[in-house]
């Protein structure tokens, strides 16, 4: 799997603030396990006053918990100005994570390949800050690329152990969808966060590329940047969500990419050959362990190397330690969470 070609970027504060929710599967060796709450408790204990609020776990709901009831952990940064100051604390929490997983799988995609759970997800969430009379317009030219963006992040090309297309989390997961008149409504692809006050891109896939997520945050900052509103076409958006996560790059999202164009010099390469399709080339050609071996590498690295899956197993022990050590603890932040992003 090739890089992504670094952007020229000069050194300019971004005209807003930017922070990043990462989700992602810890597996063992292919779904996650309560163990996960283990690892997630070591992170914890290695600097509660930072992961008390900056990290979080996921768990699938109703009858896909049959399937699998851990589902993805998150790992936050801090709020920045600055793009590389940004990746370099993303990259400081991975570290973090990934000392703490220990020998088990650390696997940055949407959705589990071989289960189909649309509450059994990860994403990369991108948290923006602008003054408040800026929000109605930087969410109207958000939502007007953002299709596009999706392309840049799919990385969830198989549910159930079939191919499905770019990404079955964008098209399934029950915490993201179309656009709807409320802003506020948390379970779409774009909102204006309660909690936060920020305007919250929930849309996007996981992402391992640094270089890839580079461009991506890039083209973010252009978009924001824009003195002018772009009209907010429900209808228009809901189509083109659709083609980006079965079809990918579309000749609509071409137009759309032309446009984008002008604002930054984004690789039409990045959009041409994602990430979903080399994670499905992989899969087809080495099968999903492997590919889940390959992700943990490229996760922990930053760099994608072909490399042989190793032994790894569950543990109930590890499991009882995490909900002592981590799920408990957190309880009363939880509860807090809930409320006030739908109070």
């Amino acid at each position: 799997m090739k890089t992504c070609p670094h952007p020229r970027v000069p050194a300019a504060p971004c005209v807003a603030t930017y922070g990043i929710e990462e989700e992602v599967f810890i597996t063992e060796p292919t779904r996650p396990t309560l163990s996960a709450l283990y690892v997630m408790a070591k992170l914890l204990g290695r600097n509660p006053r930072y992961y008390y609020k900056h990290s979080a776990t996921n768990f699938a709901r109703g009858k896909d918990a049959r399937q699998c009831l851990m589902s993805s952990v998150e790992i936050a940064t801090r709020p920045h100005r600055d793009i590389d100051s940004l990746i370099n604390d993303l990259l400081a929490r991975r570290r973090d994570l990934a000392q703490a997983a220990g020998q088990a799988y650390l696997v940055p995609i949407g959705h589990l390949f071989d289960i189909e759970a649309p509450t059994n997800t990860g994403g990369l969430h991108l948290h923006i800050g602008v003054a408040p009379e800026r929000r109605a317009r930087v969410y109207a030219n958000l939502a007007h690329f953002l299709p596009l963006l999706m392309v840049l992040s799919a990385s969830s090309p198989y549910a159930g152990g079939r191919y499905f297309g770019q990404s079955y989390r964008m098209a399934h997961s029950f915490a993201i969808g179309a656009l709807r008149d409320d802003p506020y409504y948390r379970f779409q692809d774009l909102i204006i966060s309660r909690r936060l006050g920020t305007i919250e891109i929930r849309a996007l896939d996981p992402i391992w590329d640094g270089e890839r997520l580079r461009w991506l945050l890039r083209a973010v900052d252009a978009i924001v940047a824009l003195p002018d509103a772009r009209a907010l076409d429900l209808a228009r958006y809901a189509l083109l969500r659709e083609q980006a996560a079965r079809a990918g790059y579309t000749p609509d999202l071409q137009r759309l990419y032309a446009e984008l164009r002008a604002l930054v010099d984004l690789p039409e390469i990045l959009l041409q050959r994602t990430l979903s399709d080399e994670l499905a080339d992989c899969t087809a050609q080495r099968g999903v362990l492997h590919t889940y071996a390959c992700l943990n590498h490229a996760y922990r690295t930053g760099r994608w190397a072909s490399v042989a899956p190793h032994d790894v197993k569950p543990s109930a022990g590890r499991a009882l330690l995490g909900l002592i050590g981590y799920y408990l603890p957190k309880l009363p932040y939880i509860a807090y969470k809930a409320w006030a992003e739908w109070r």
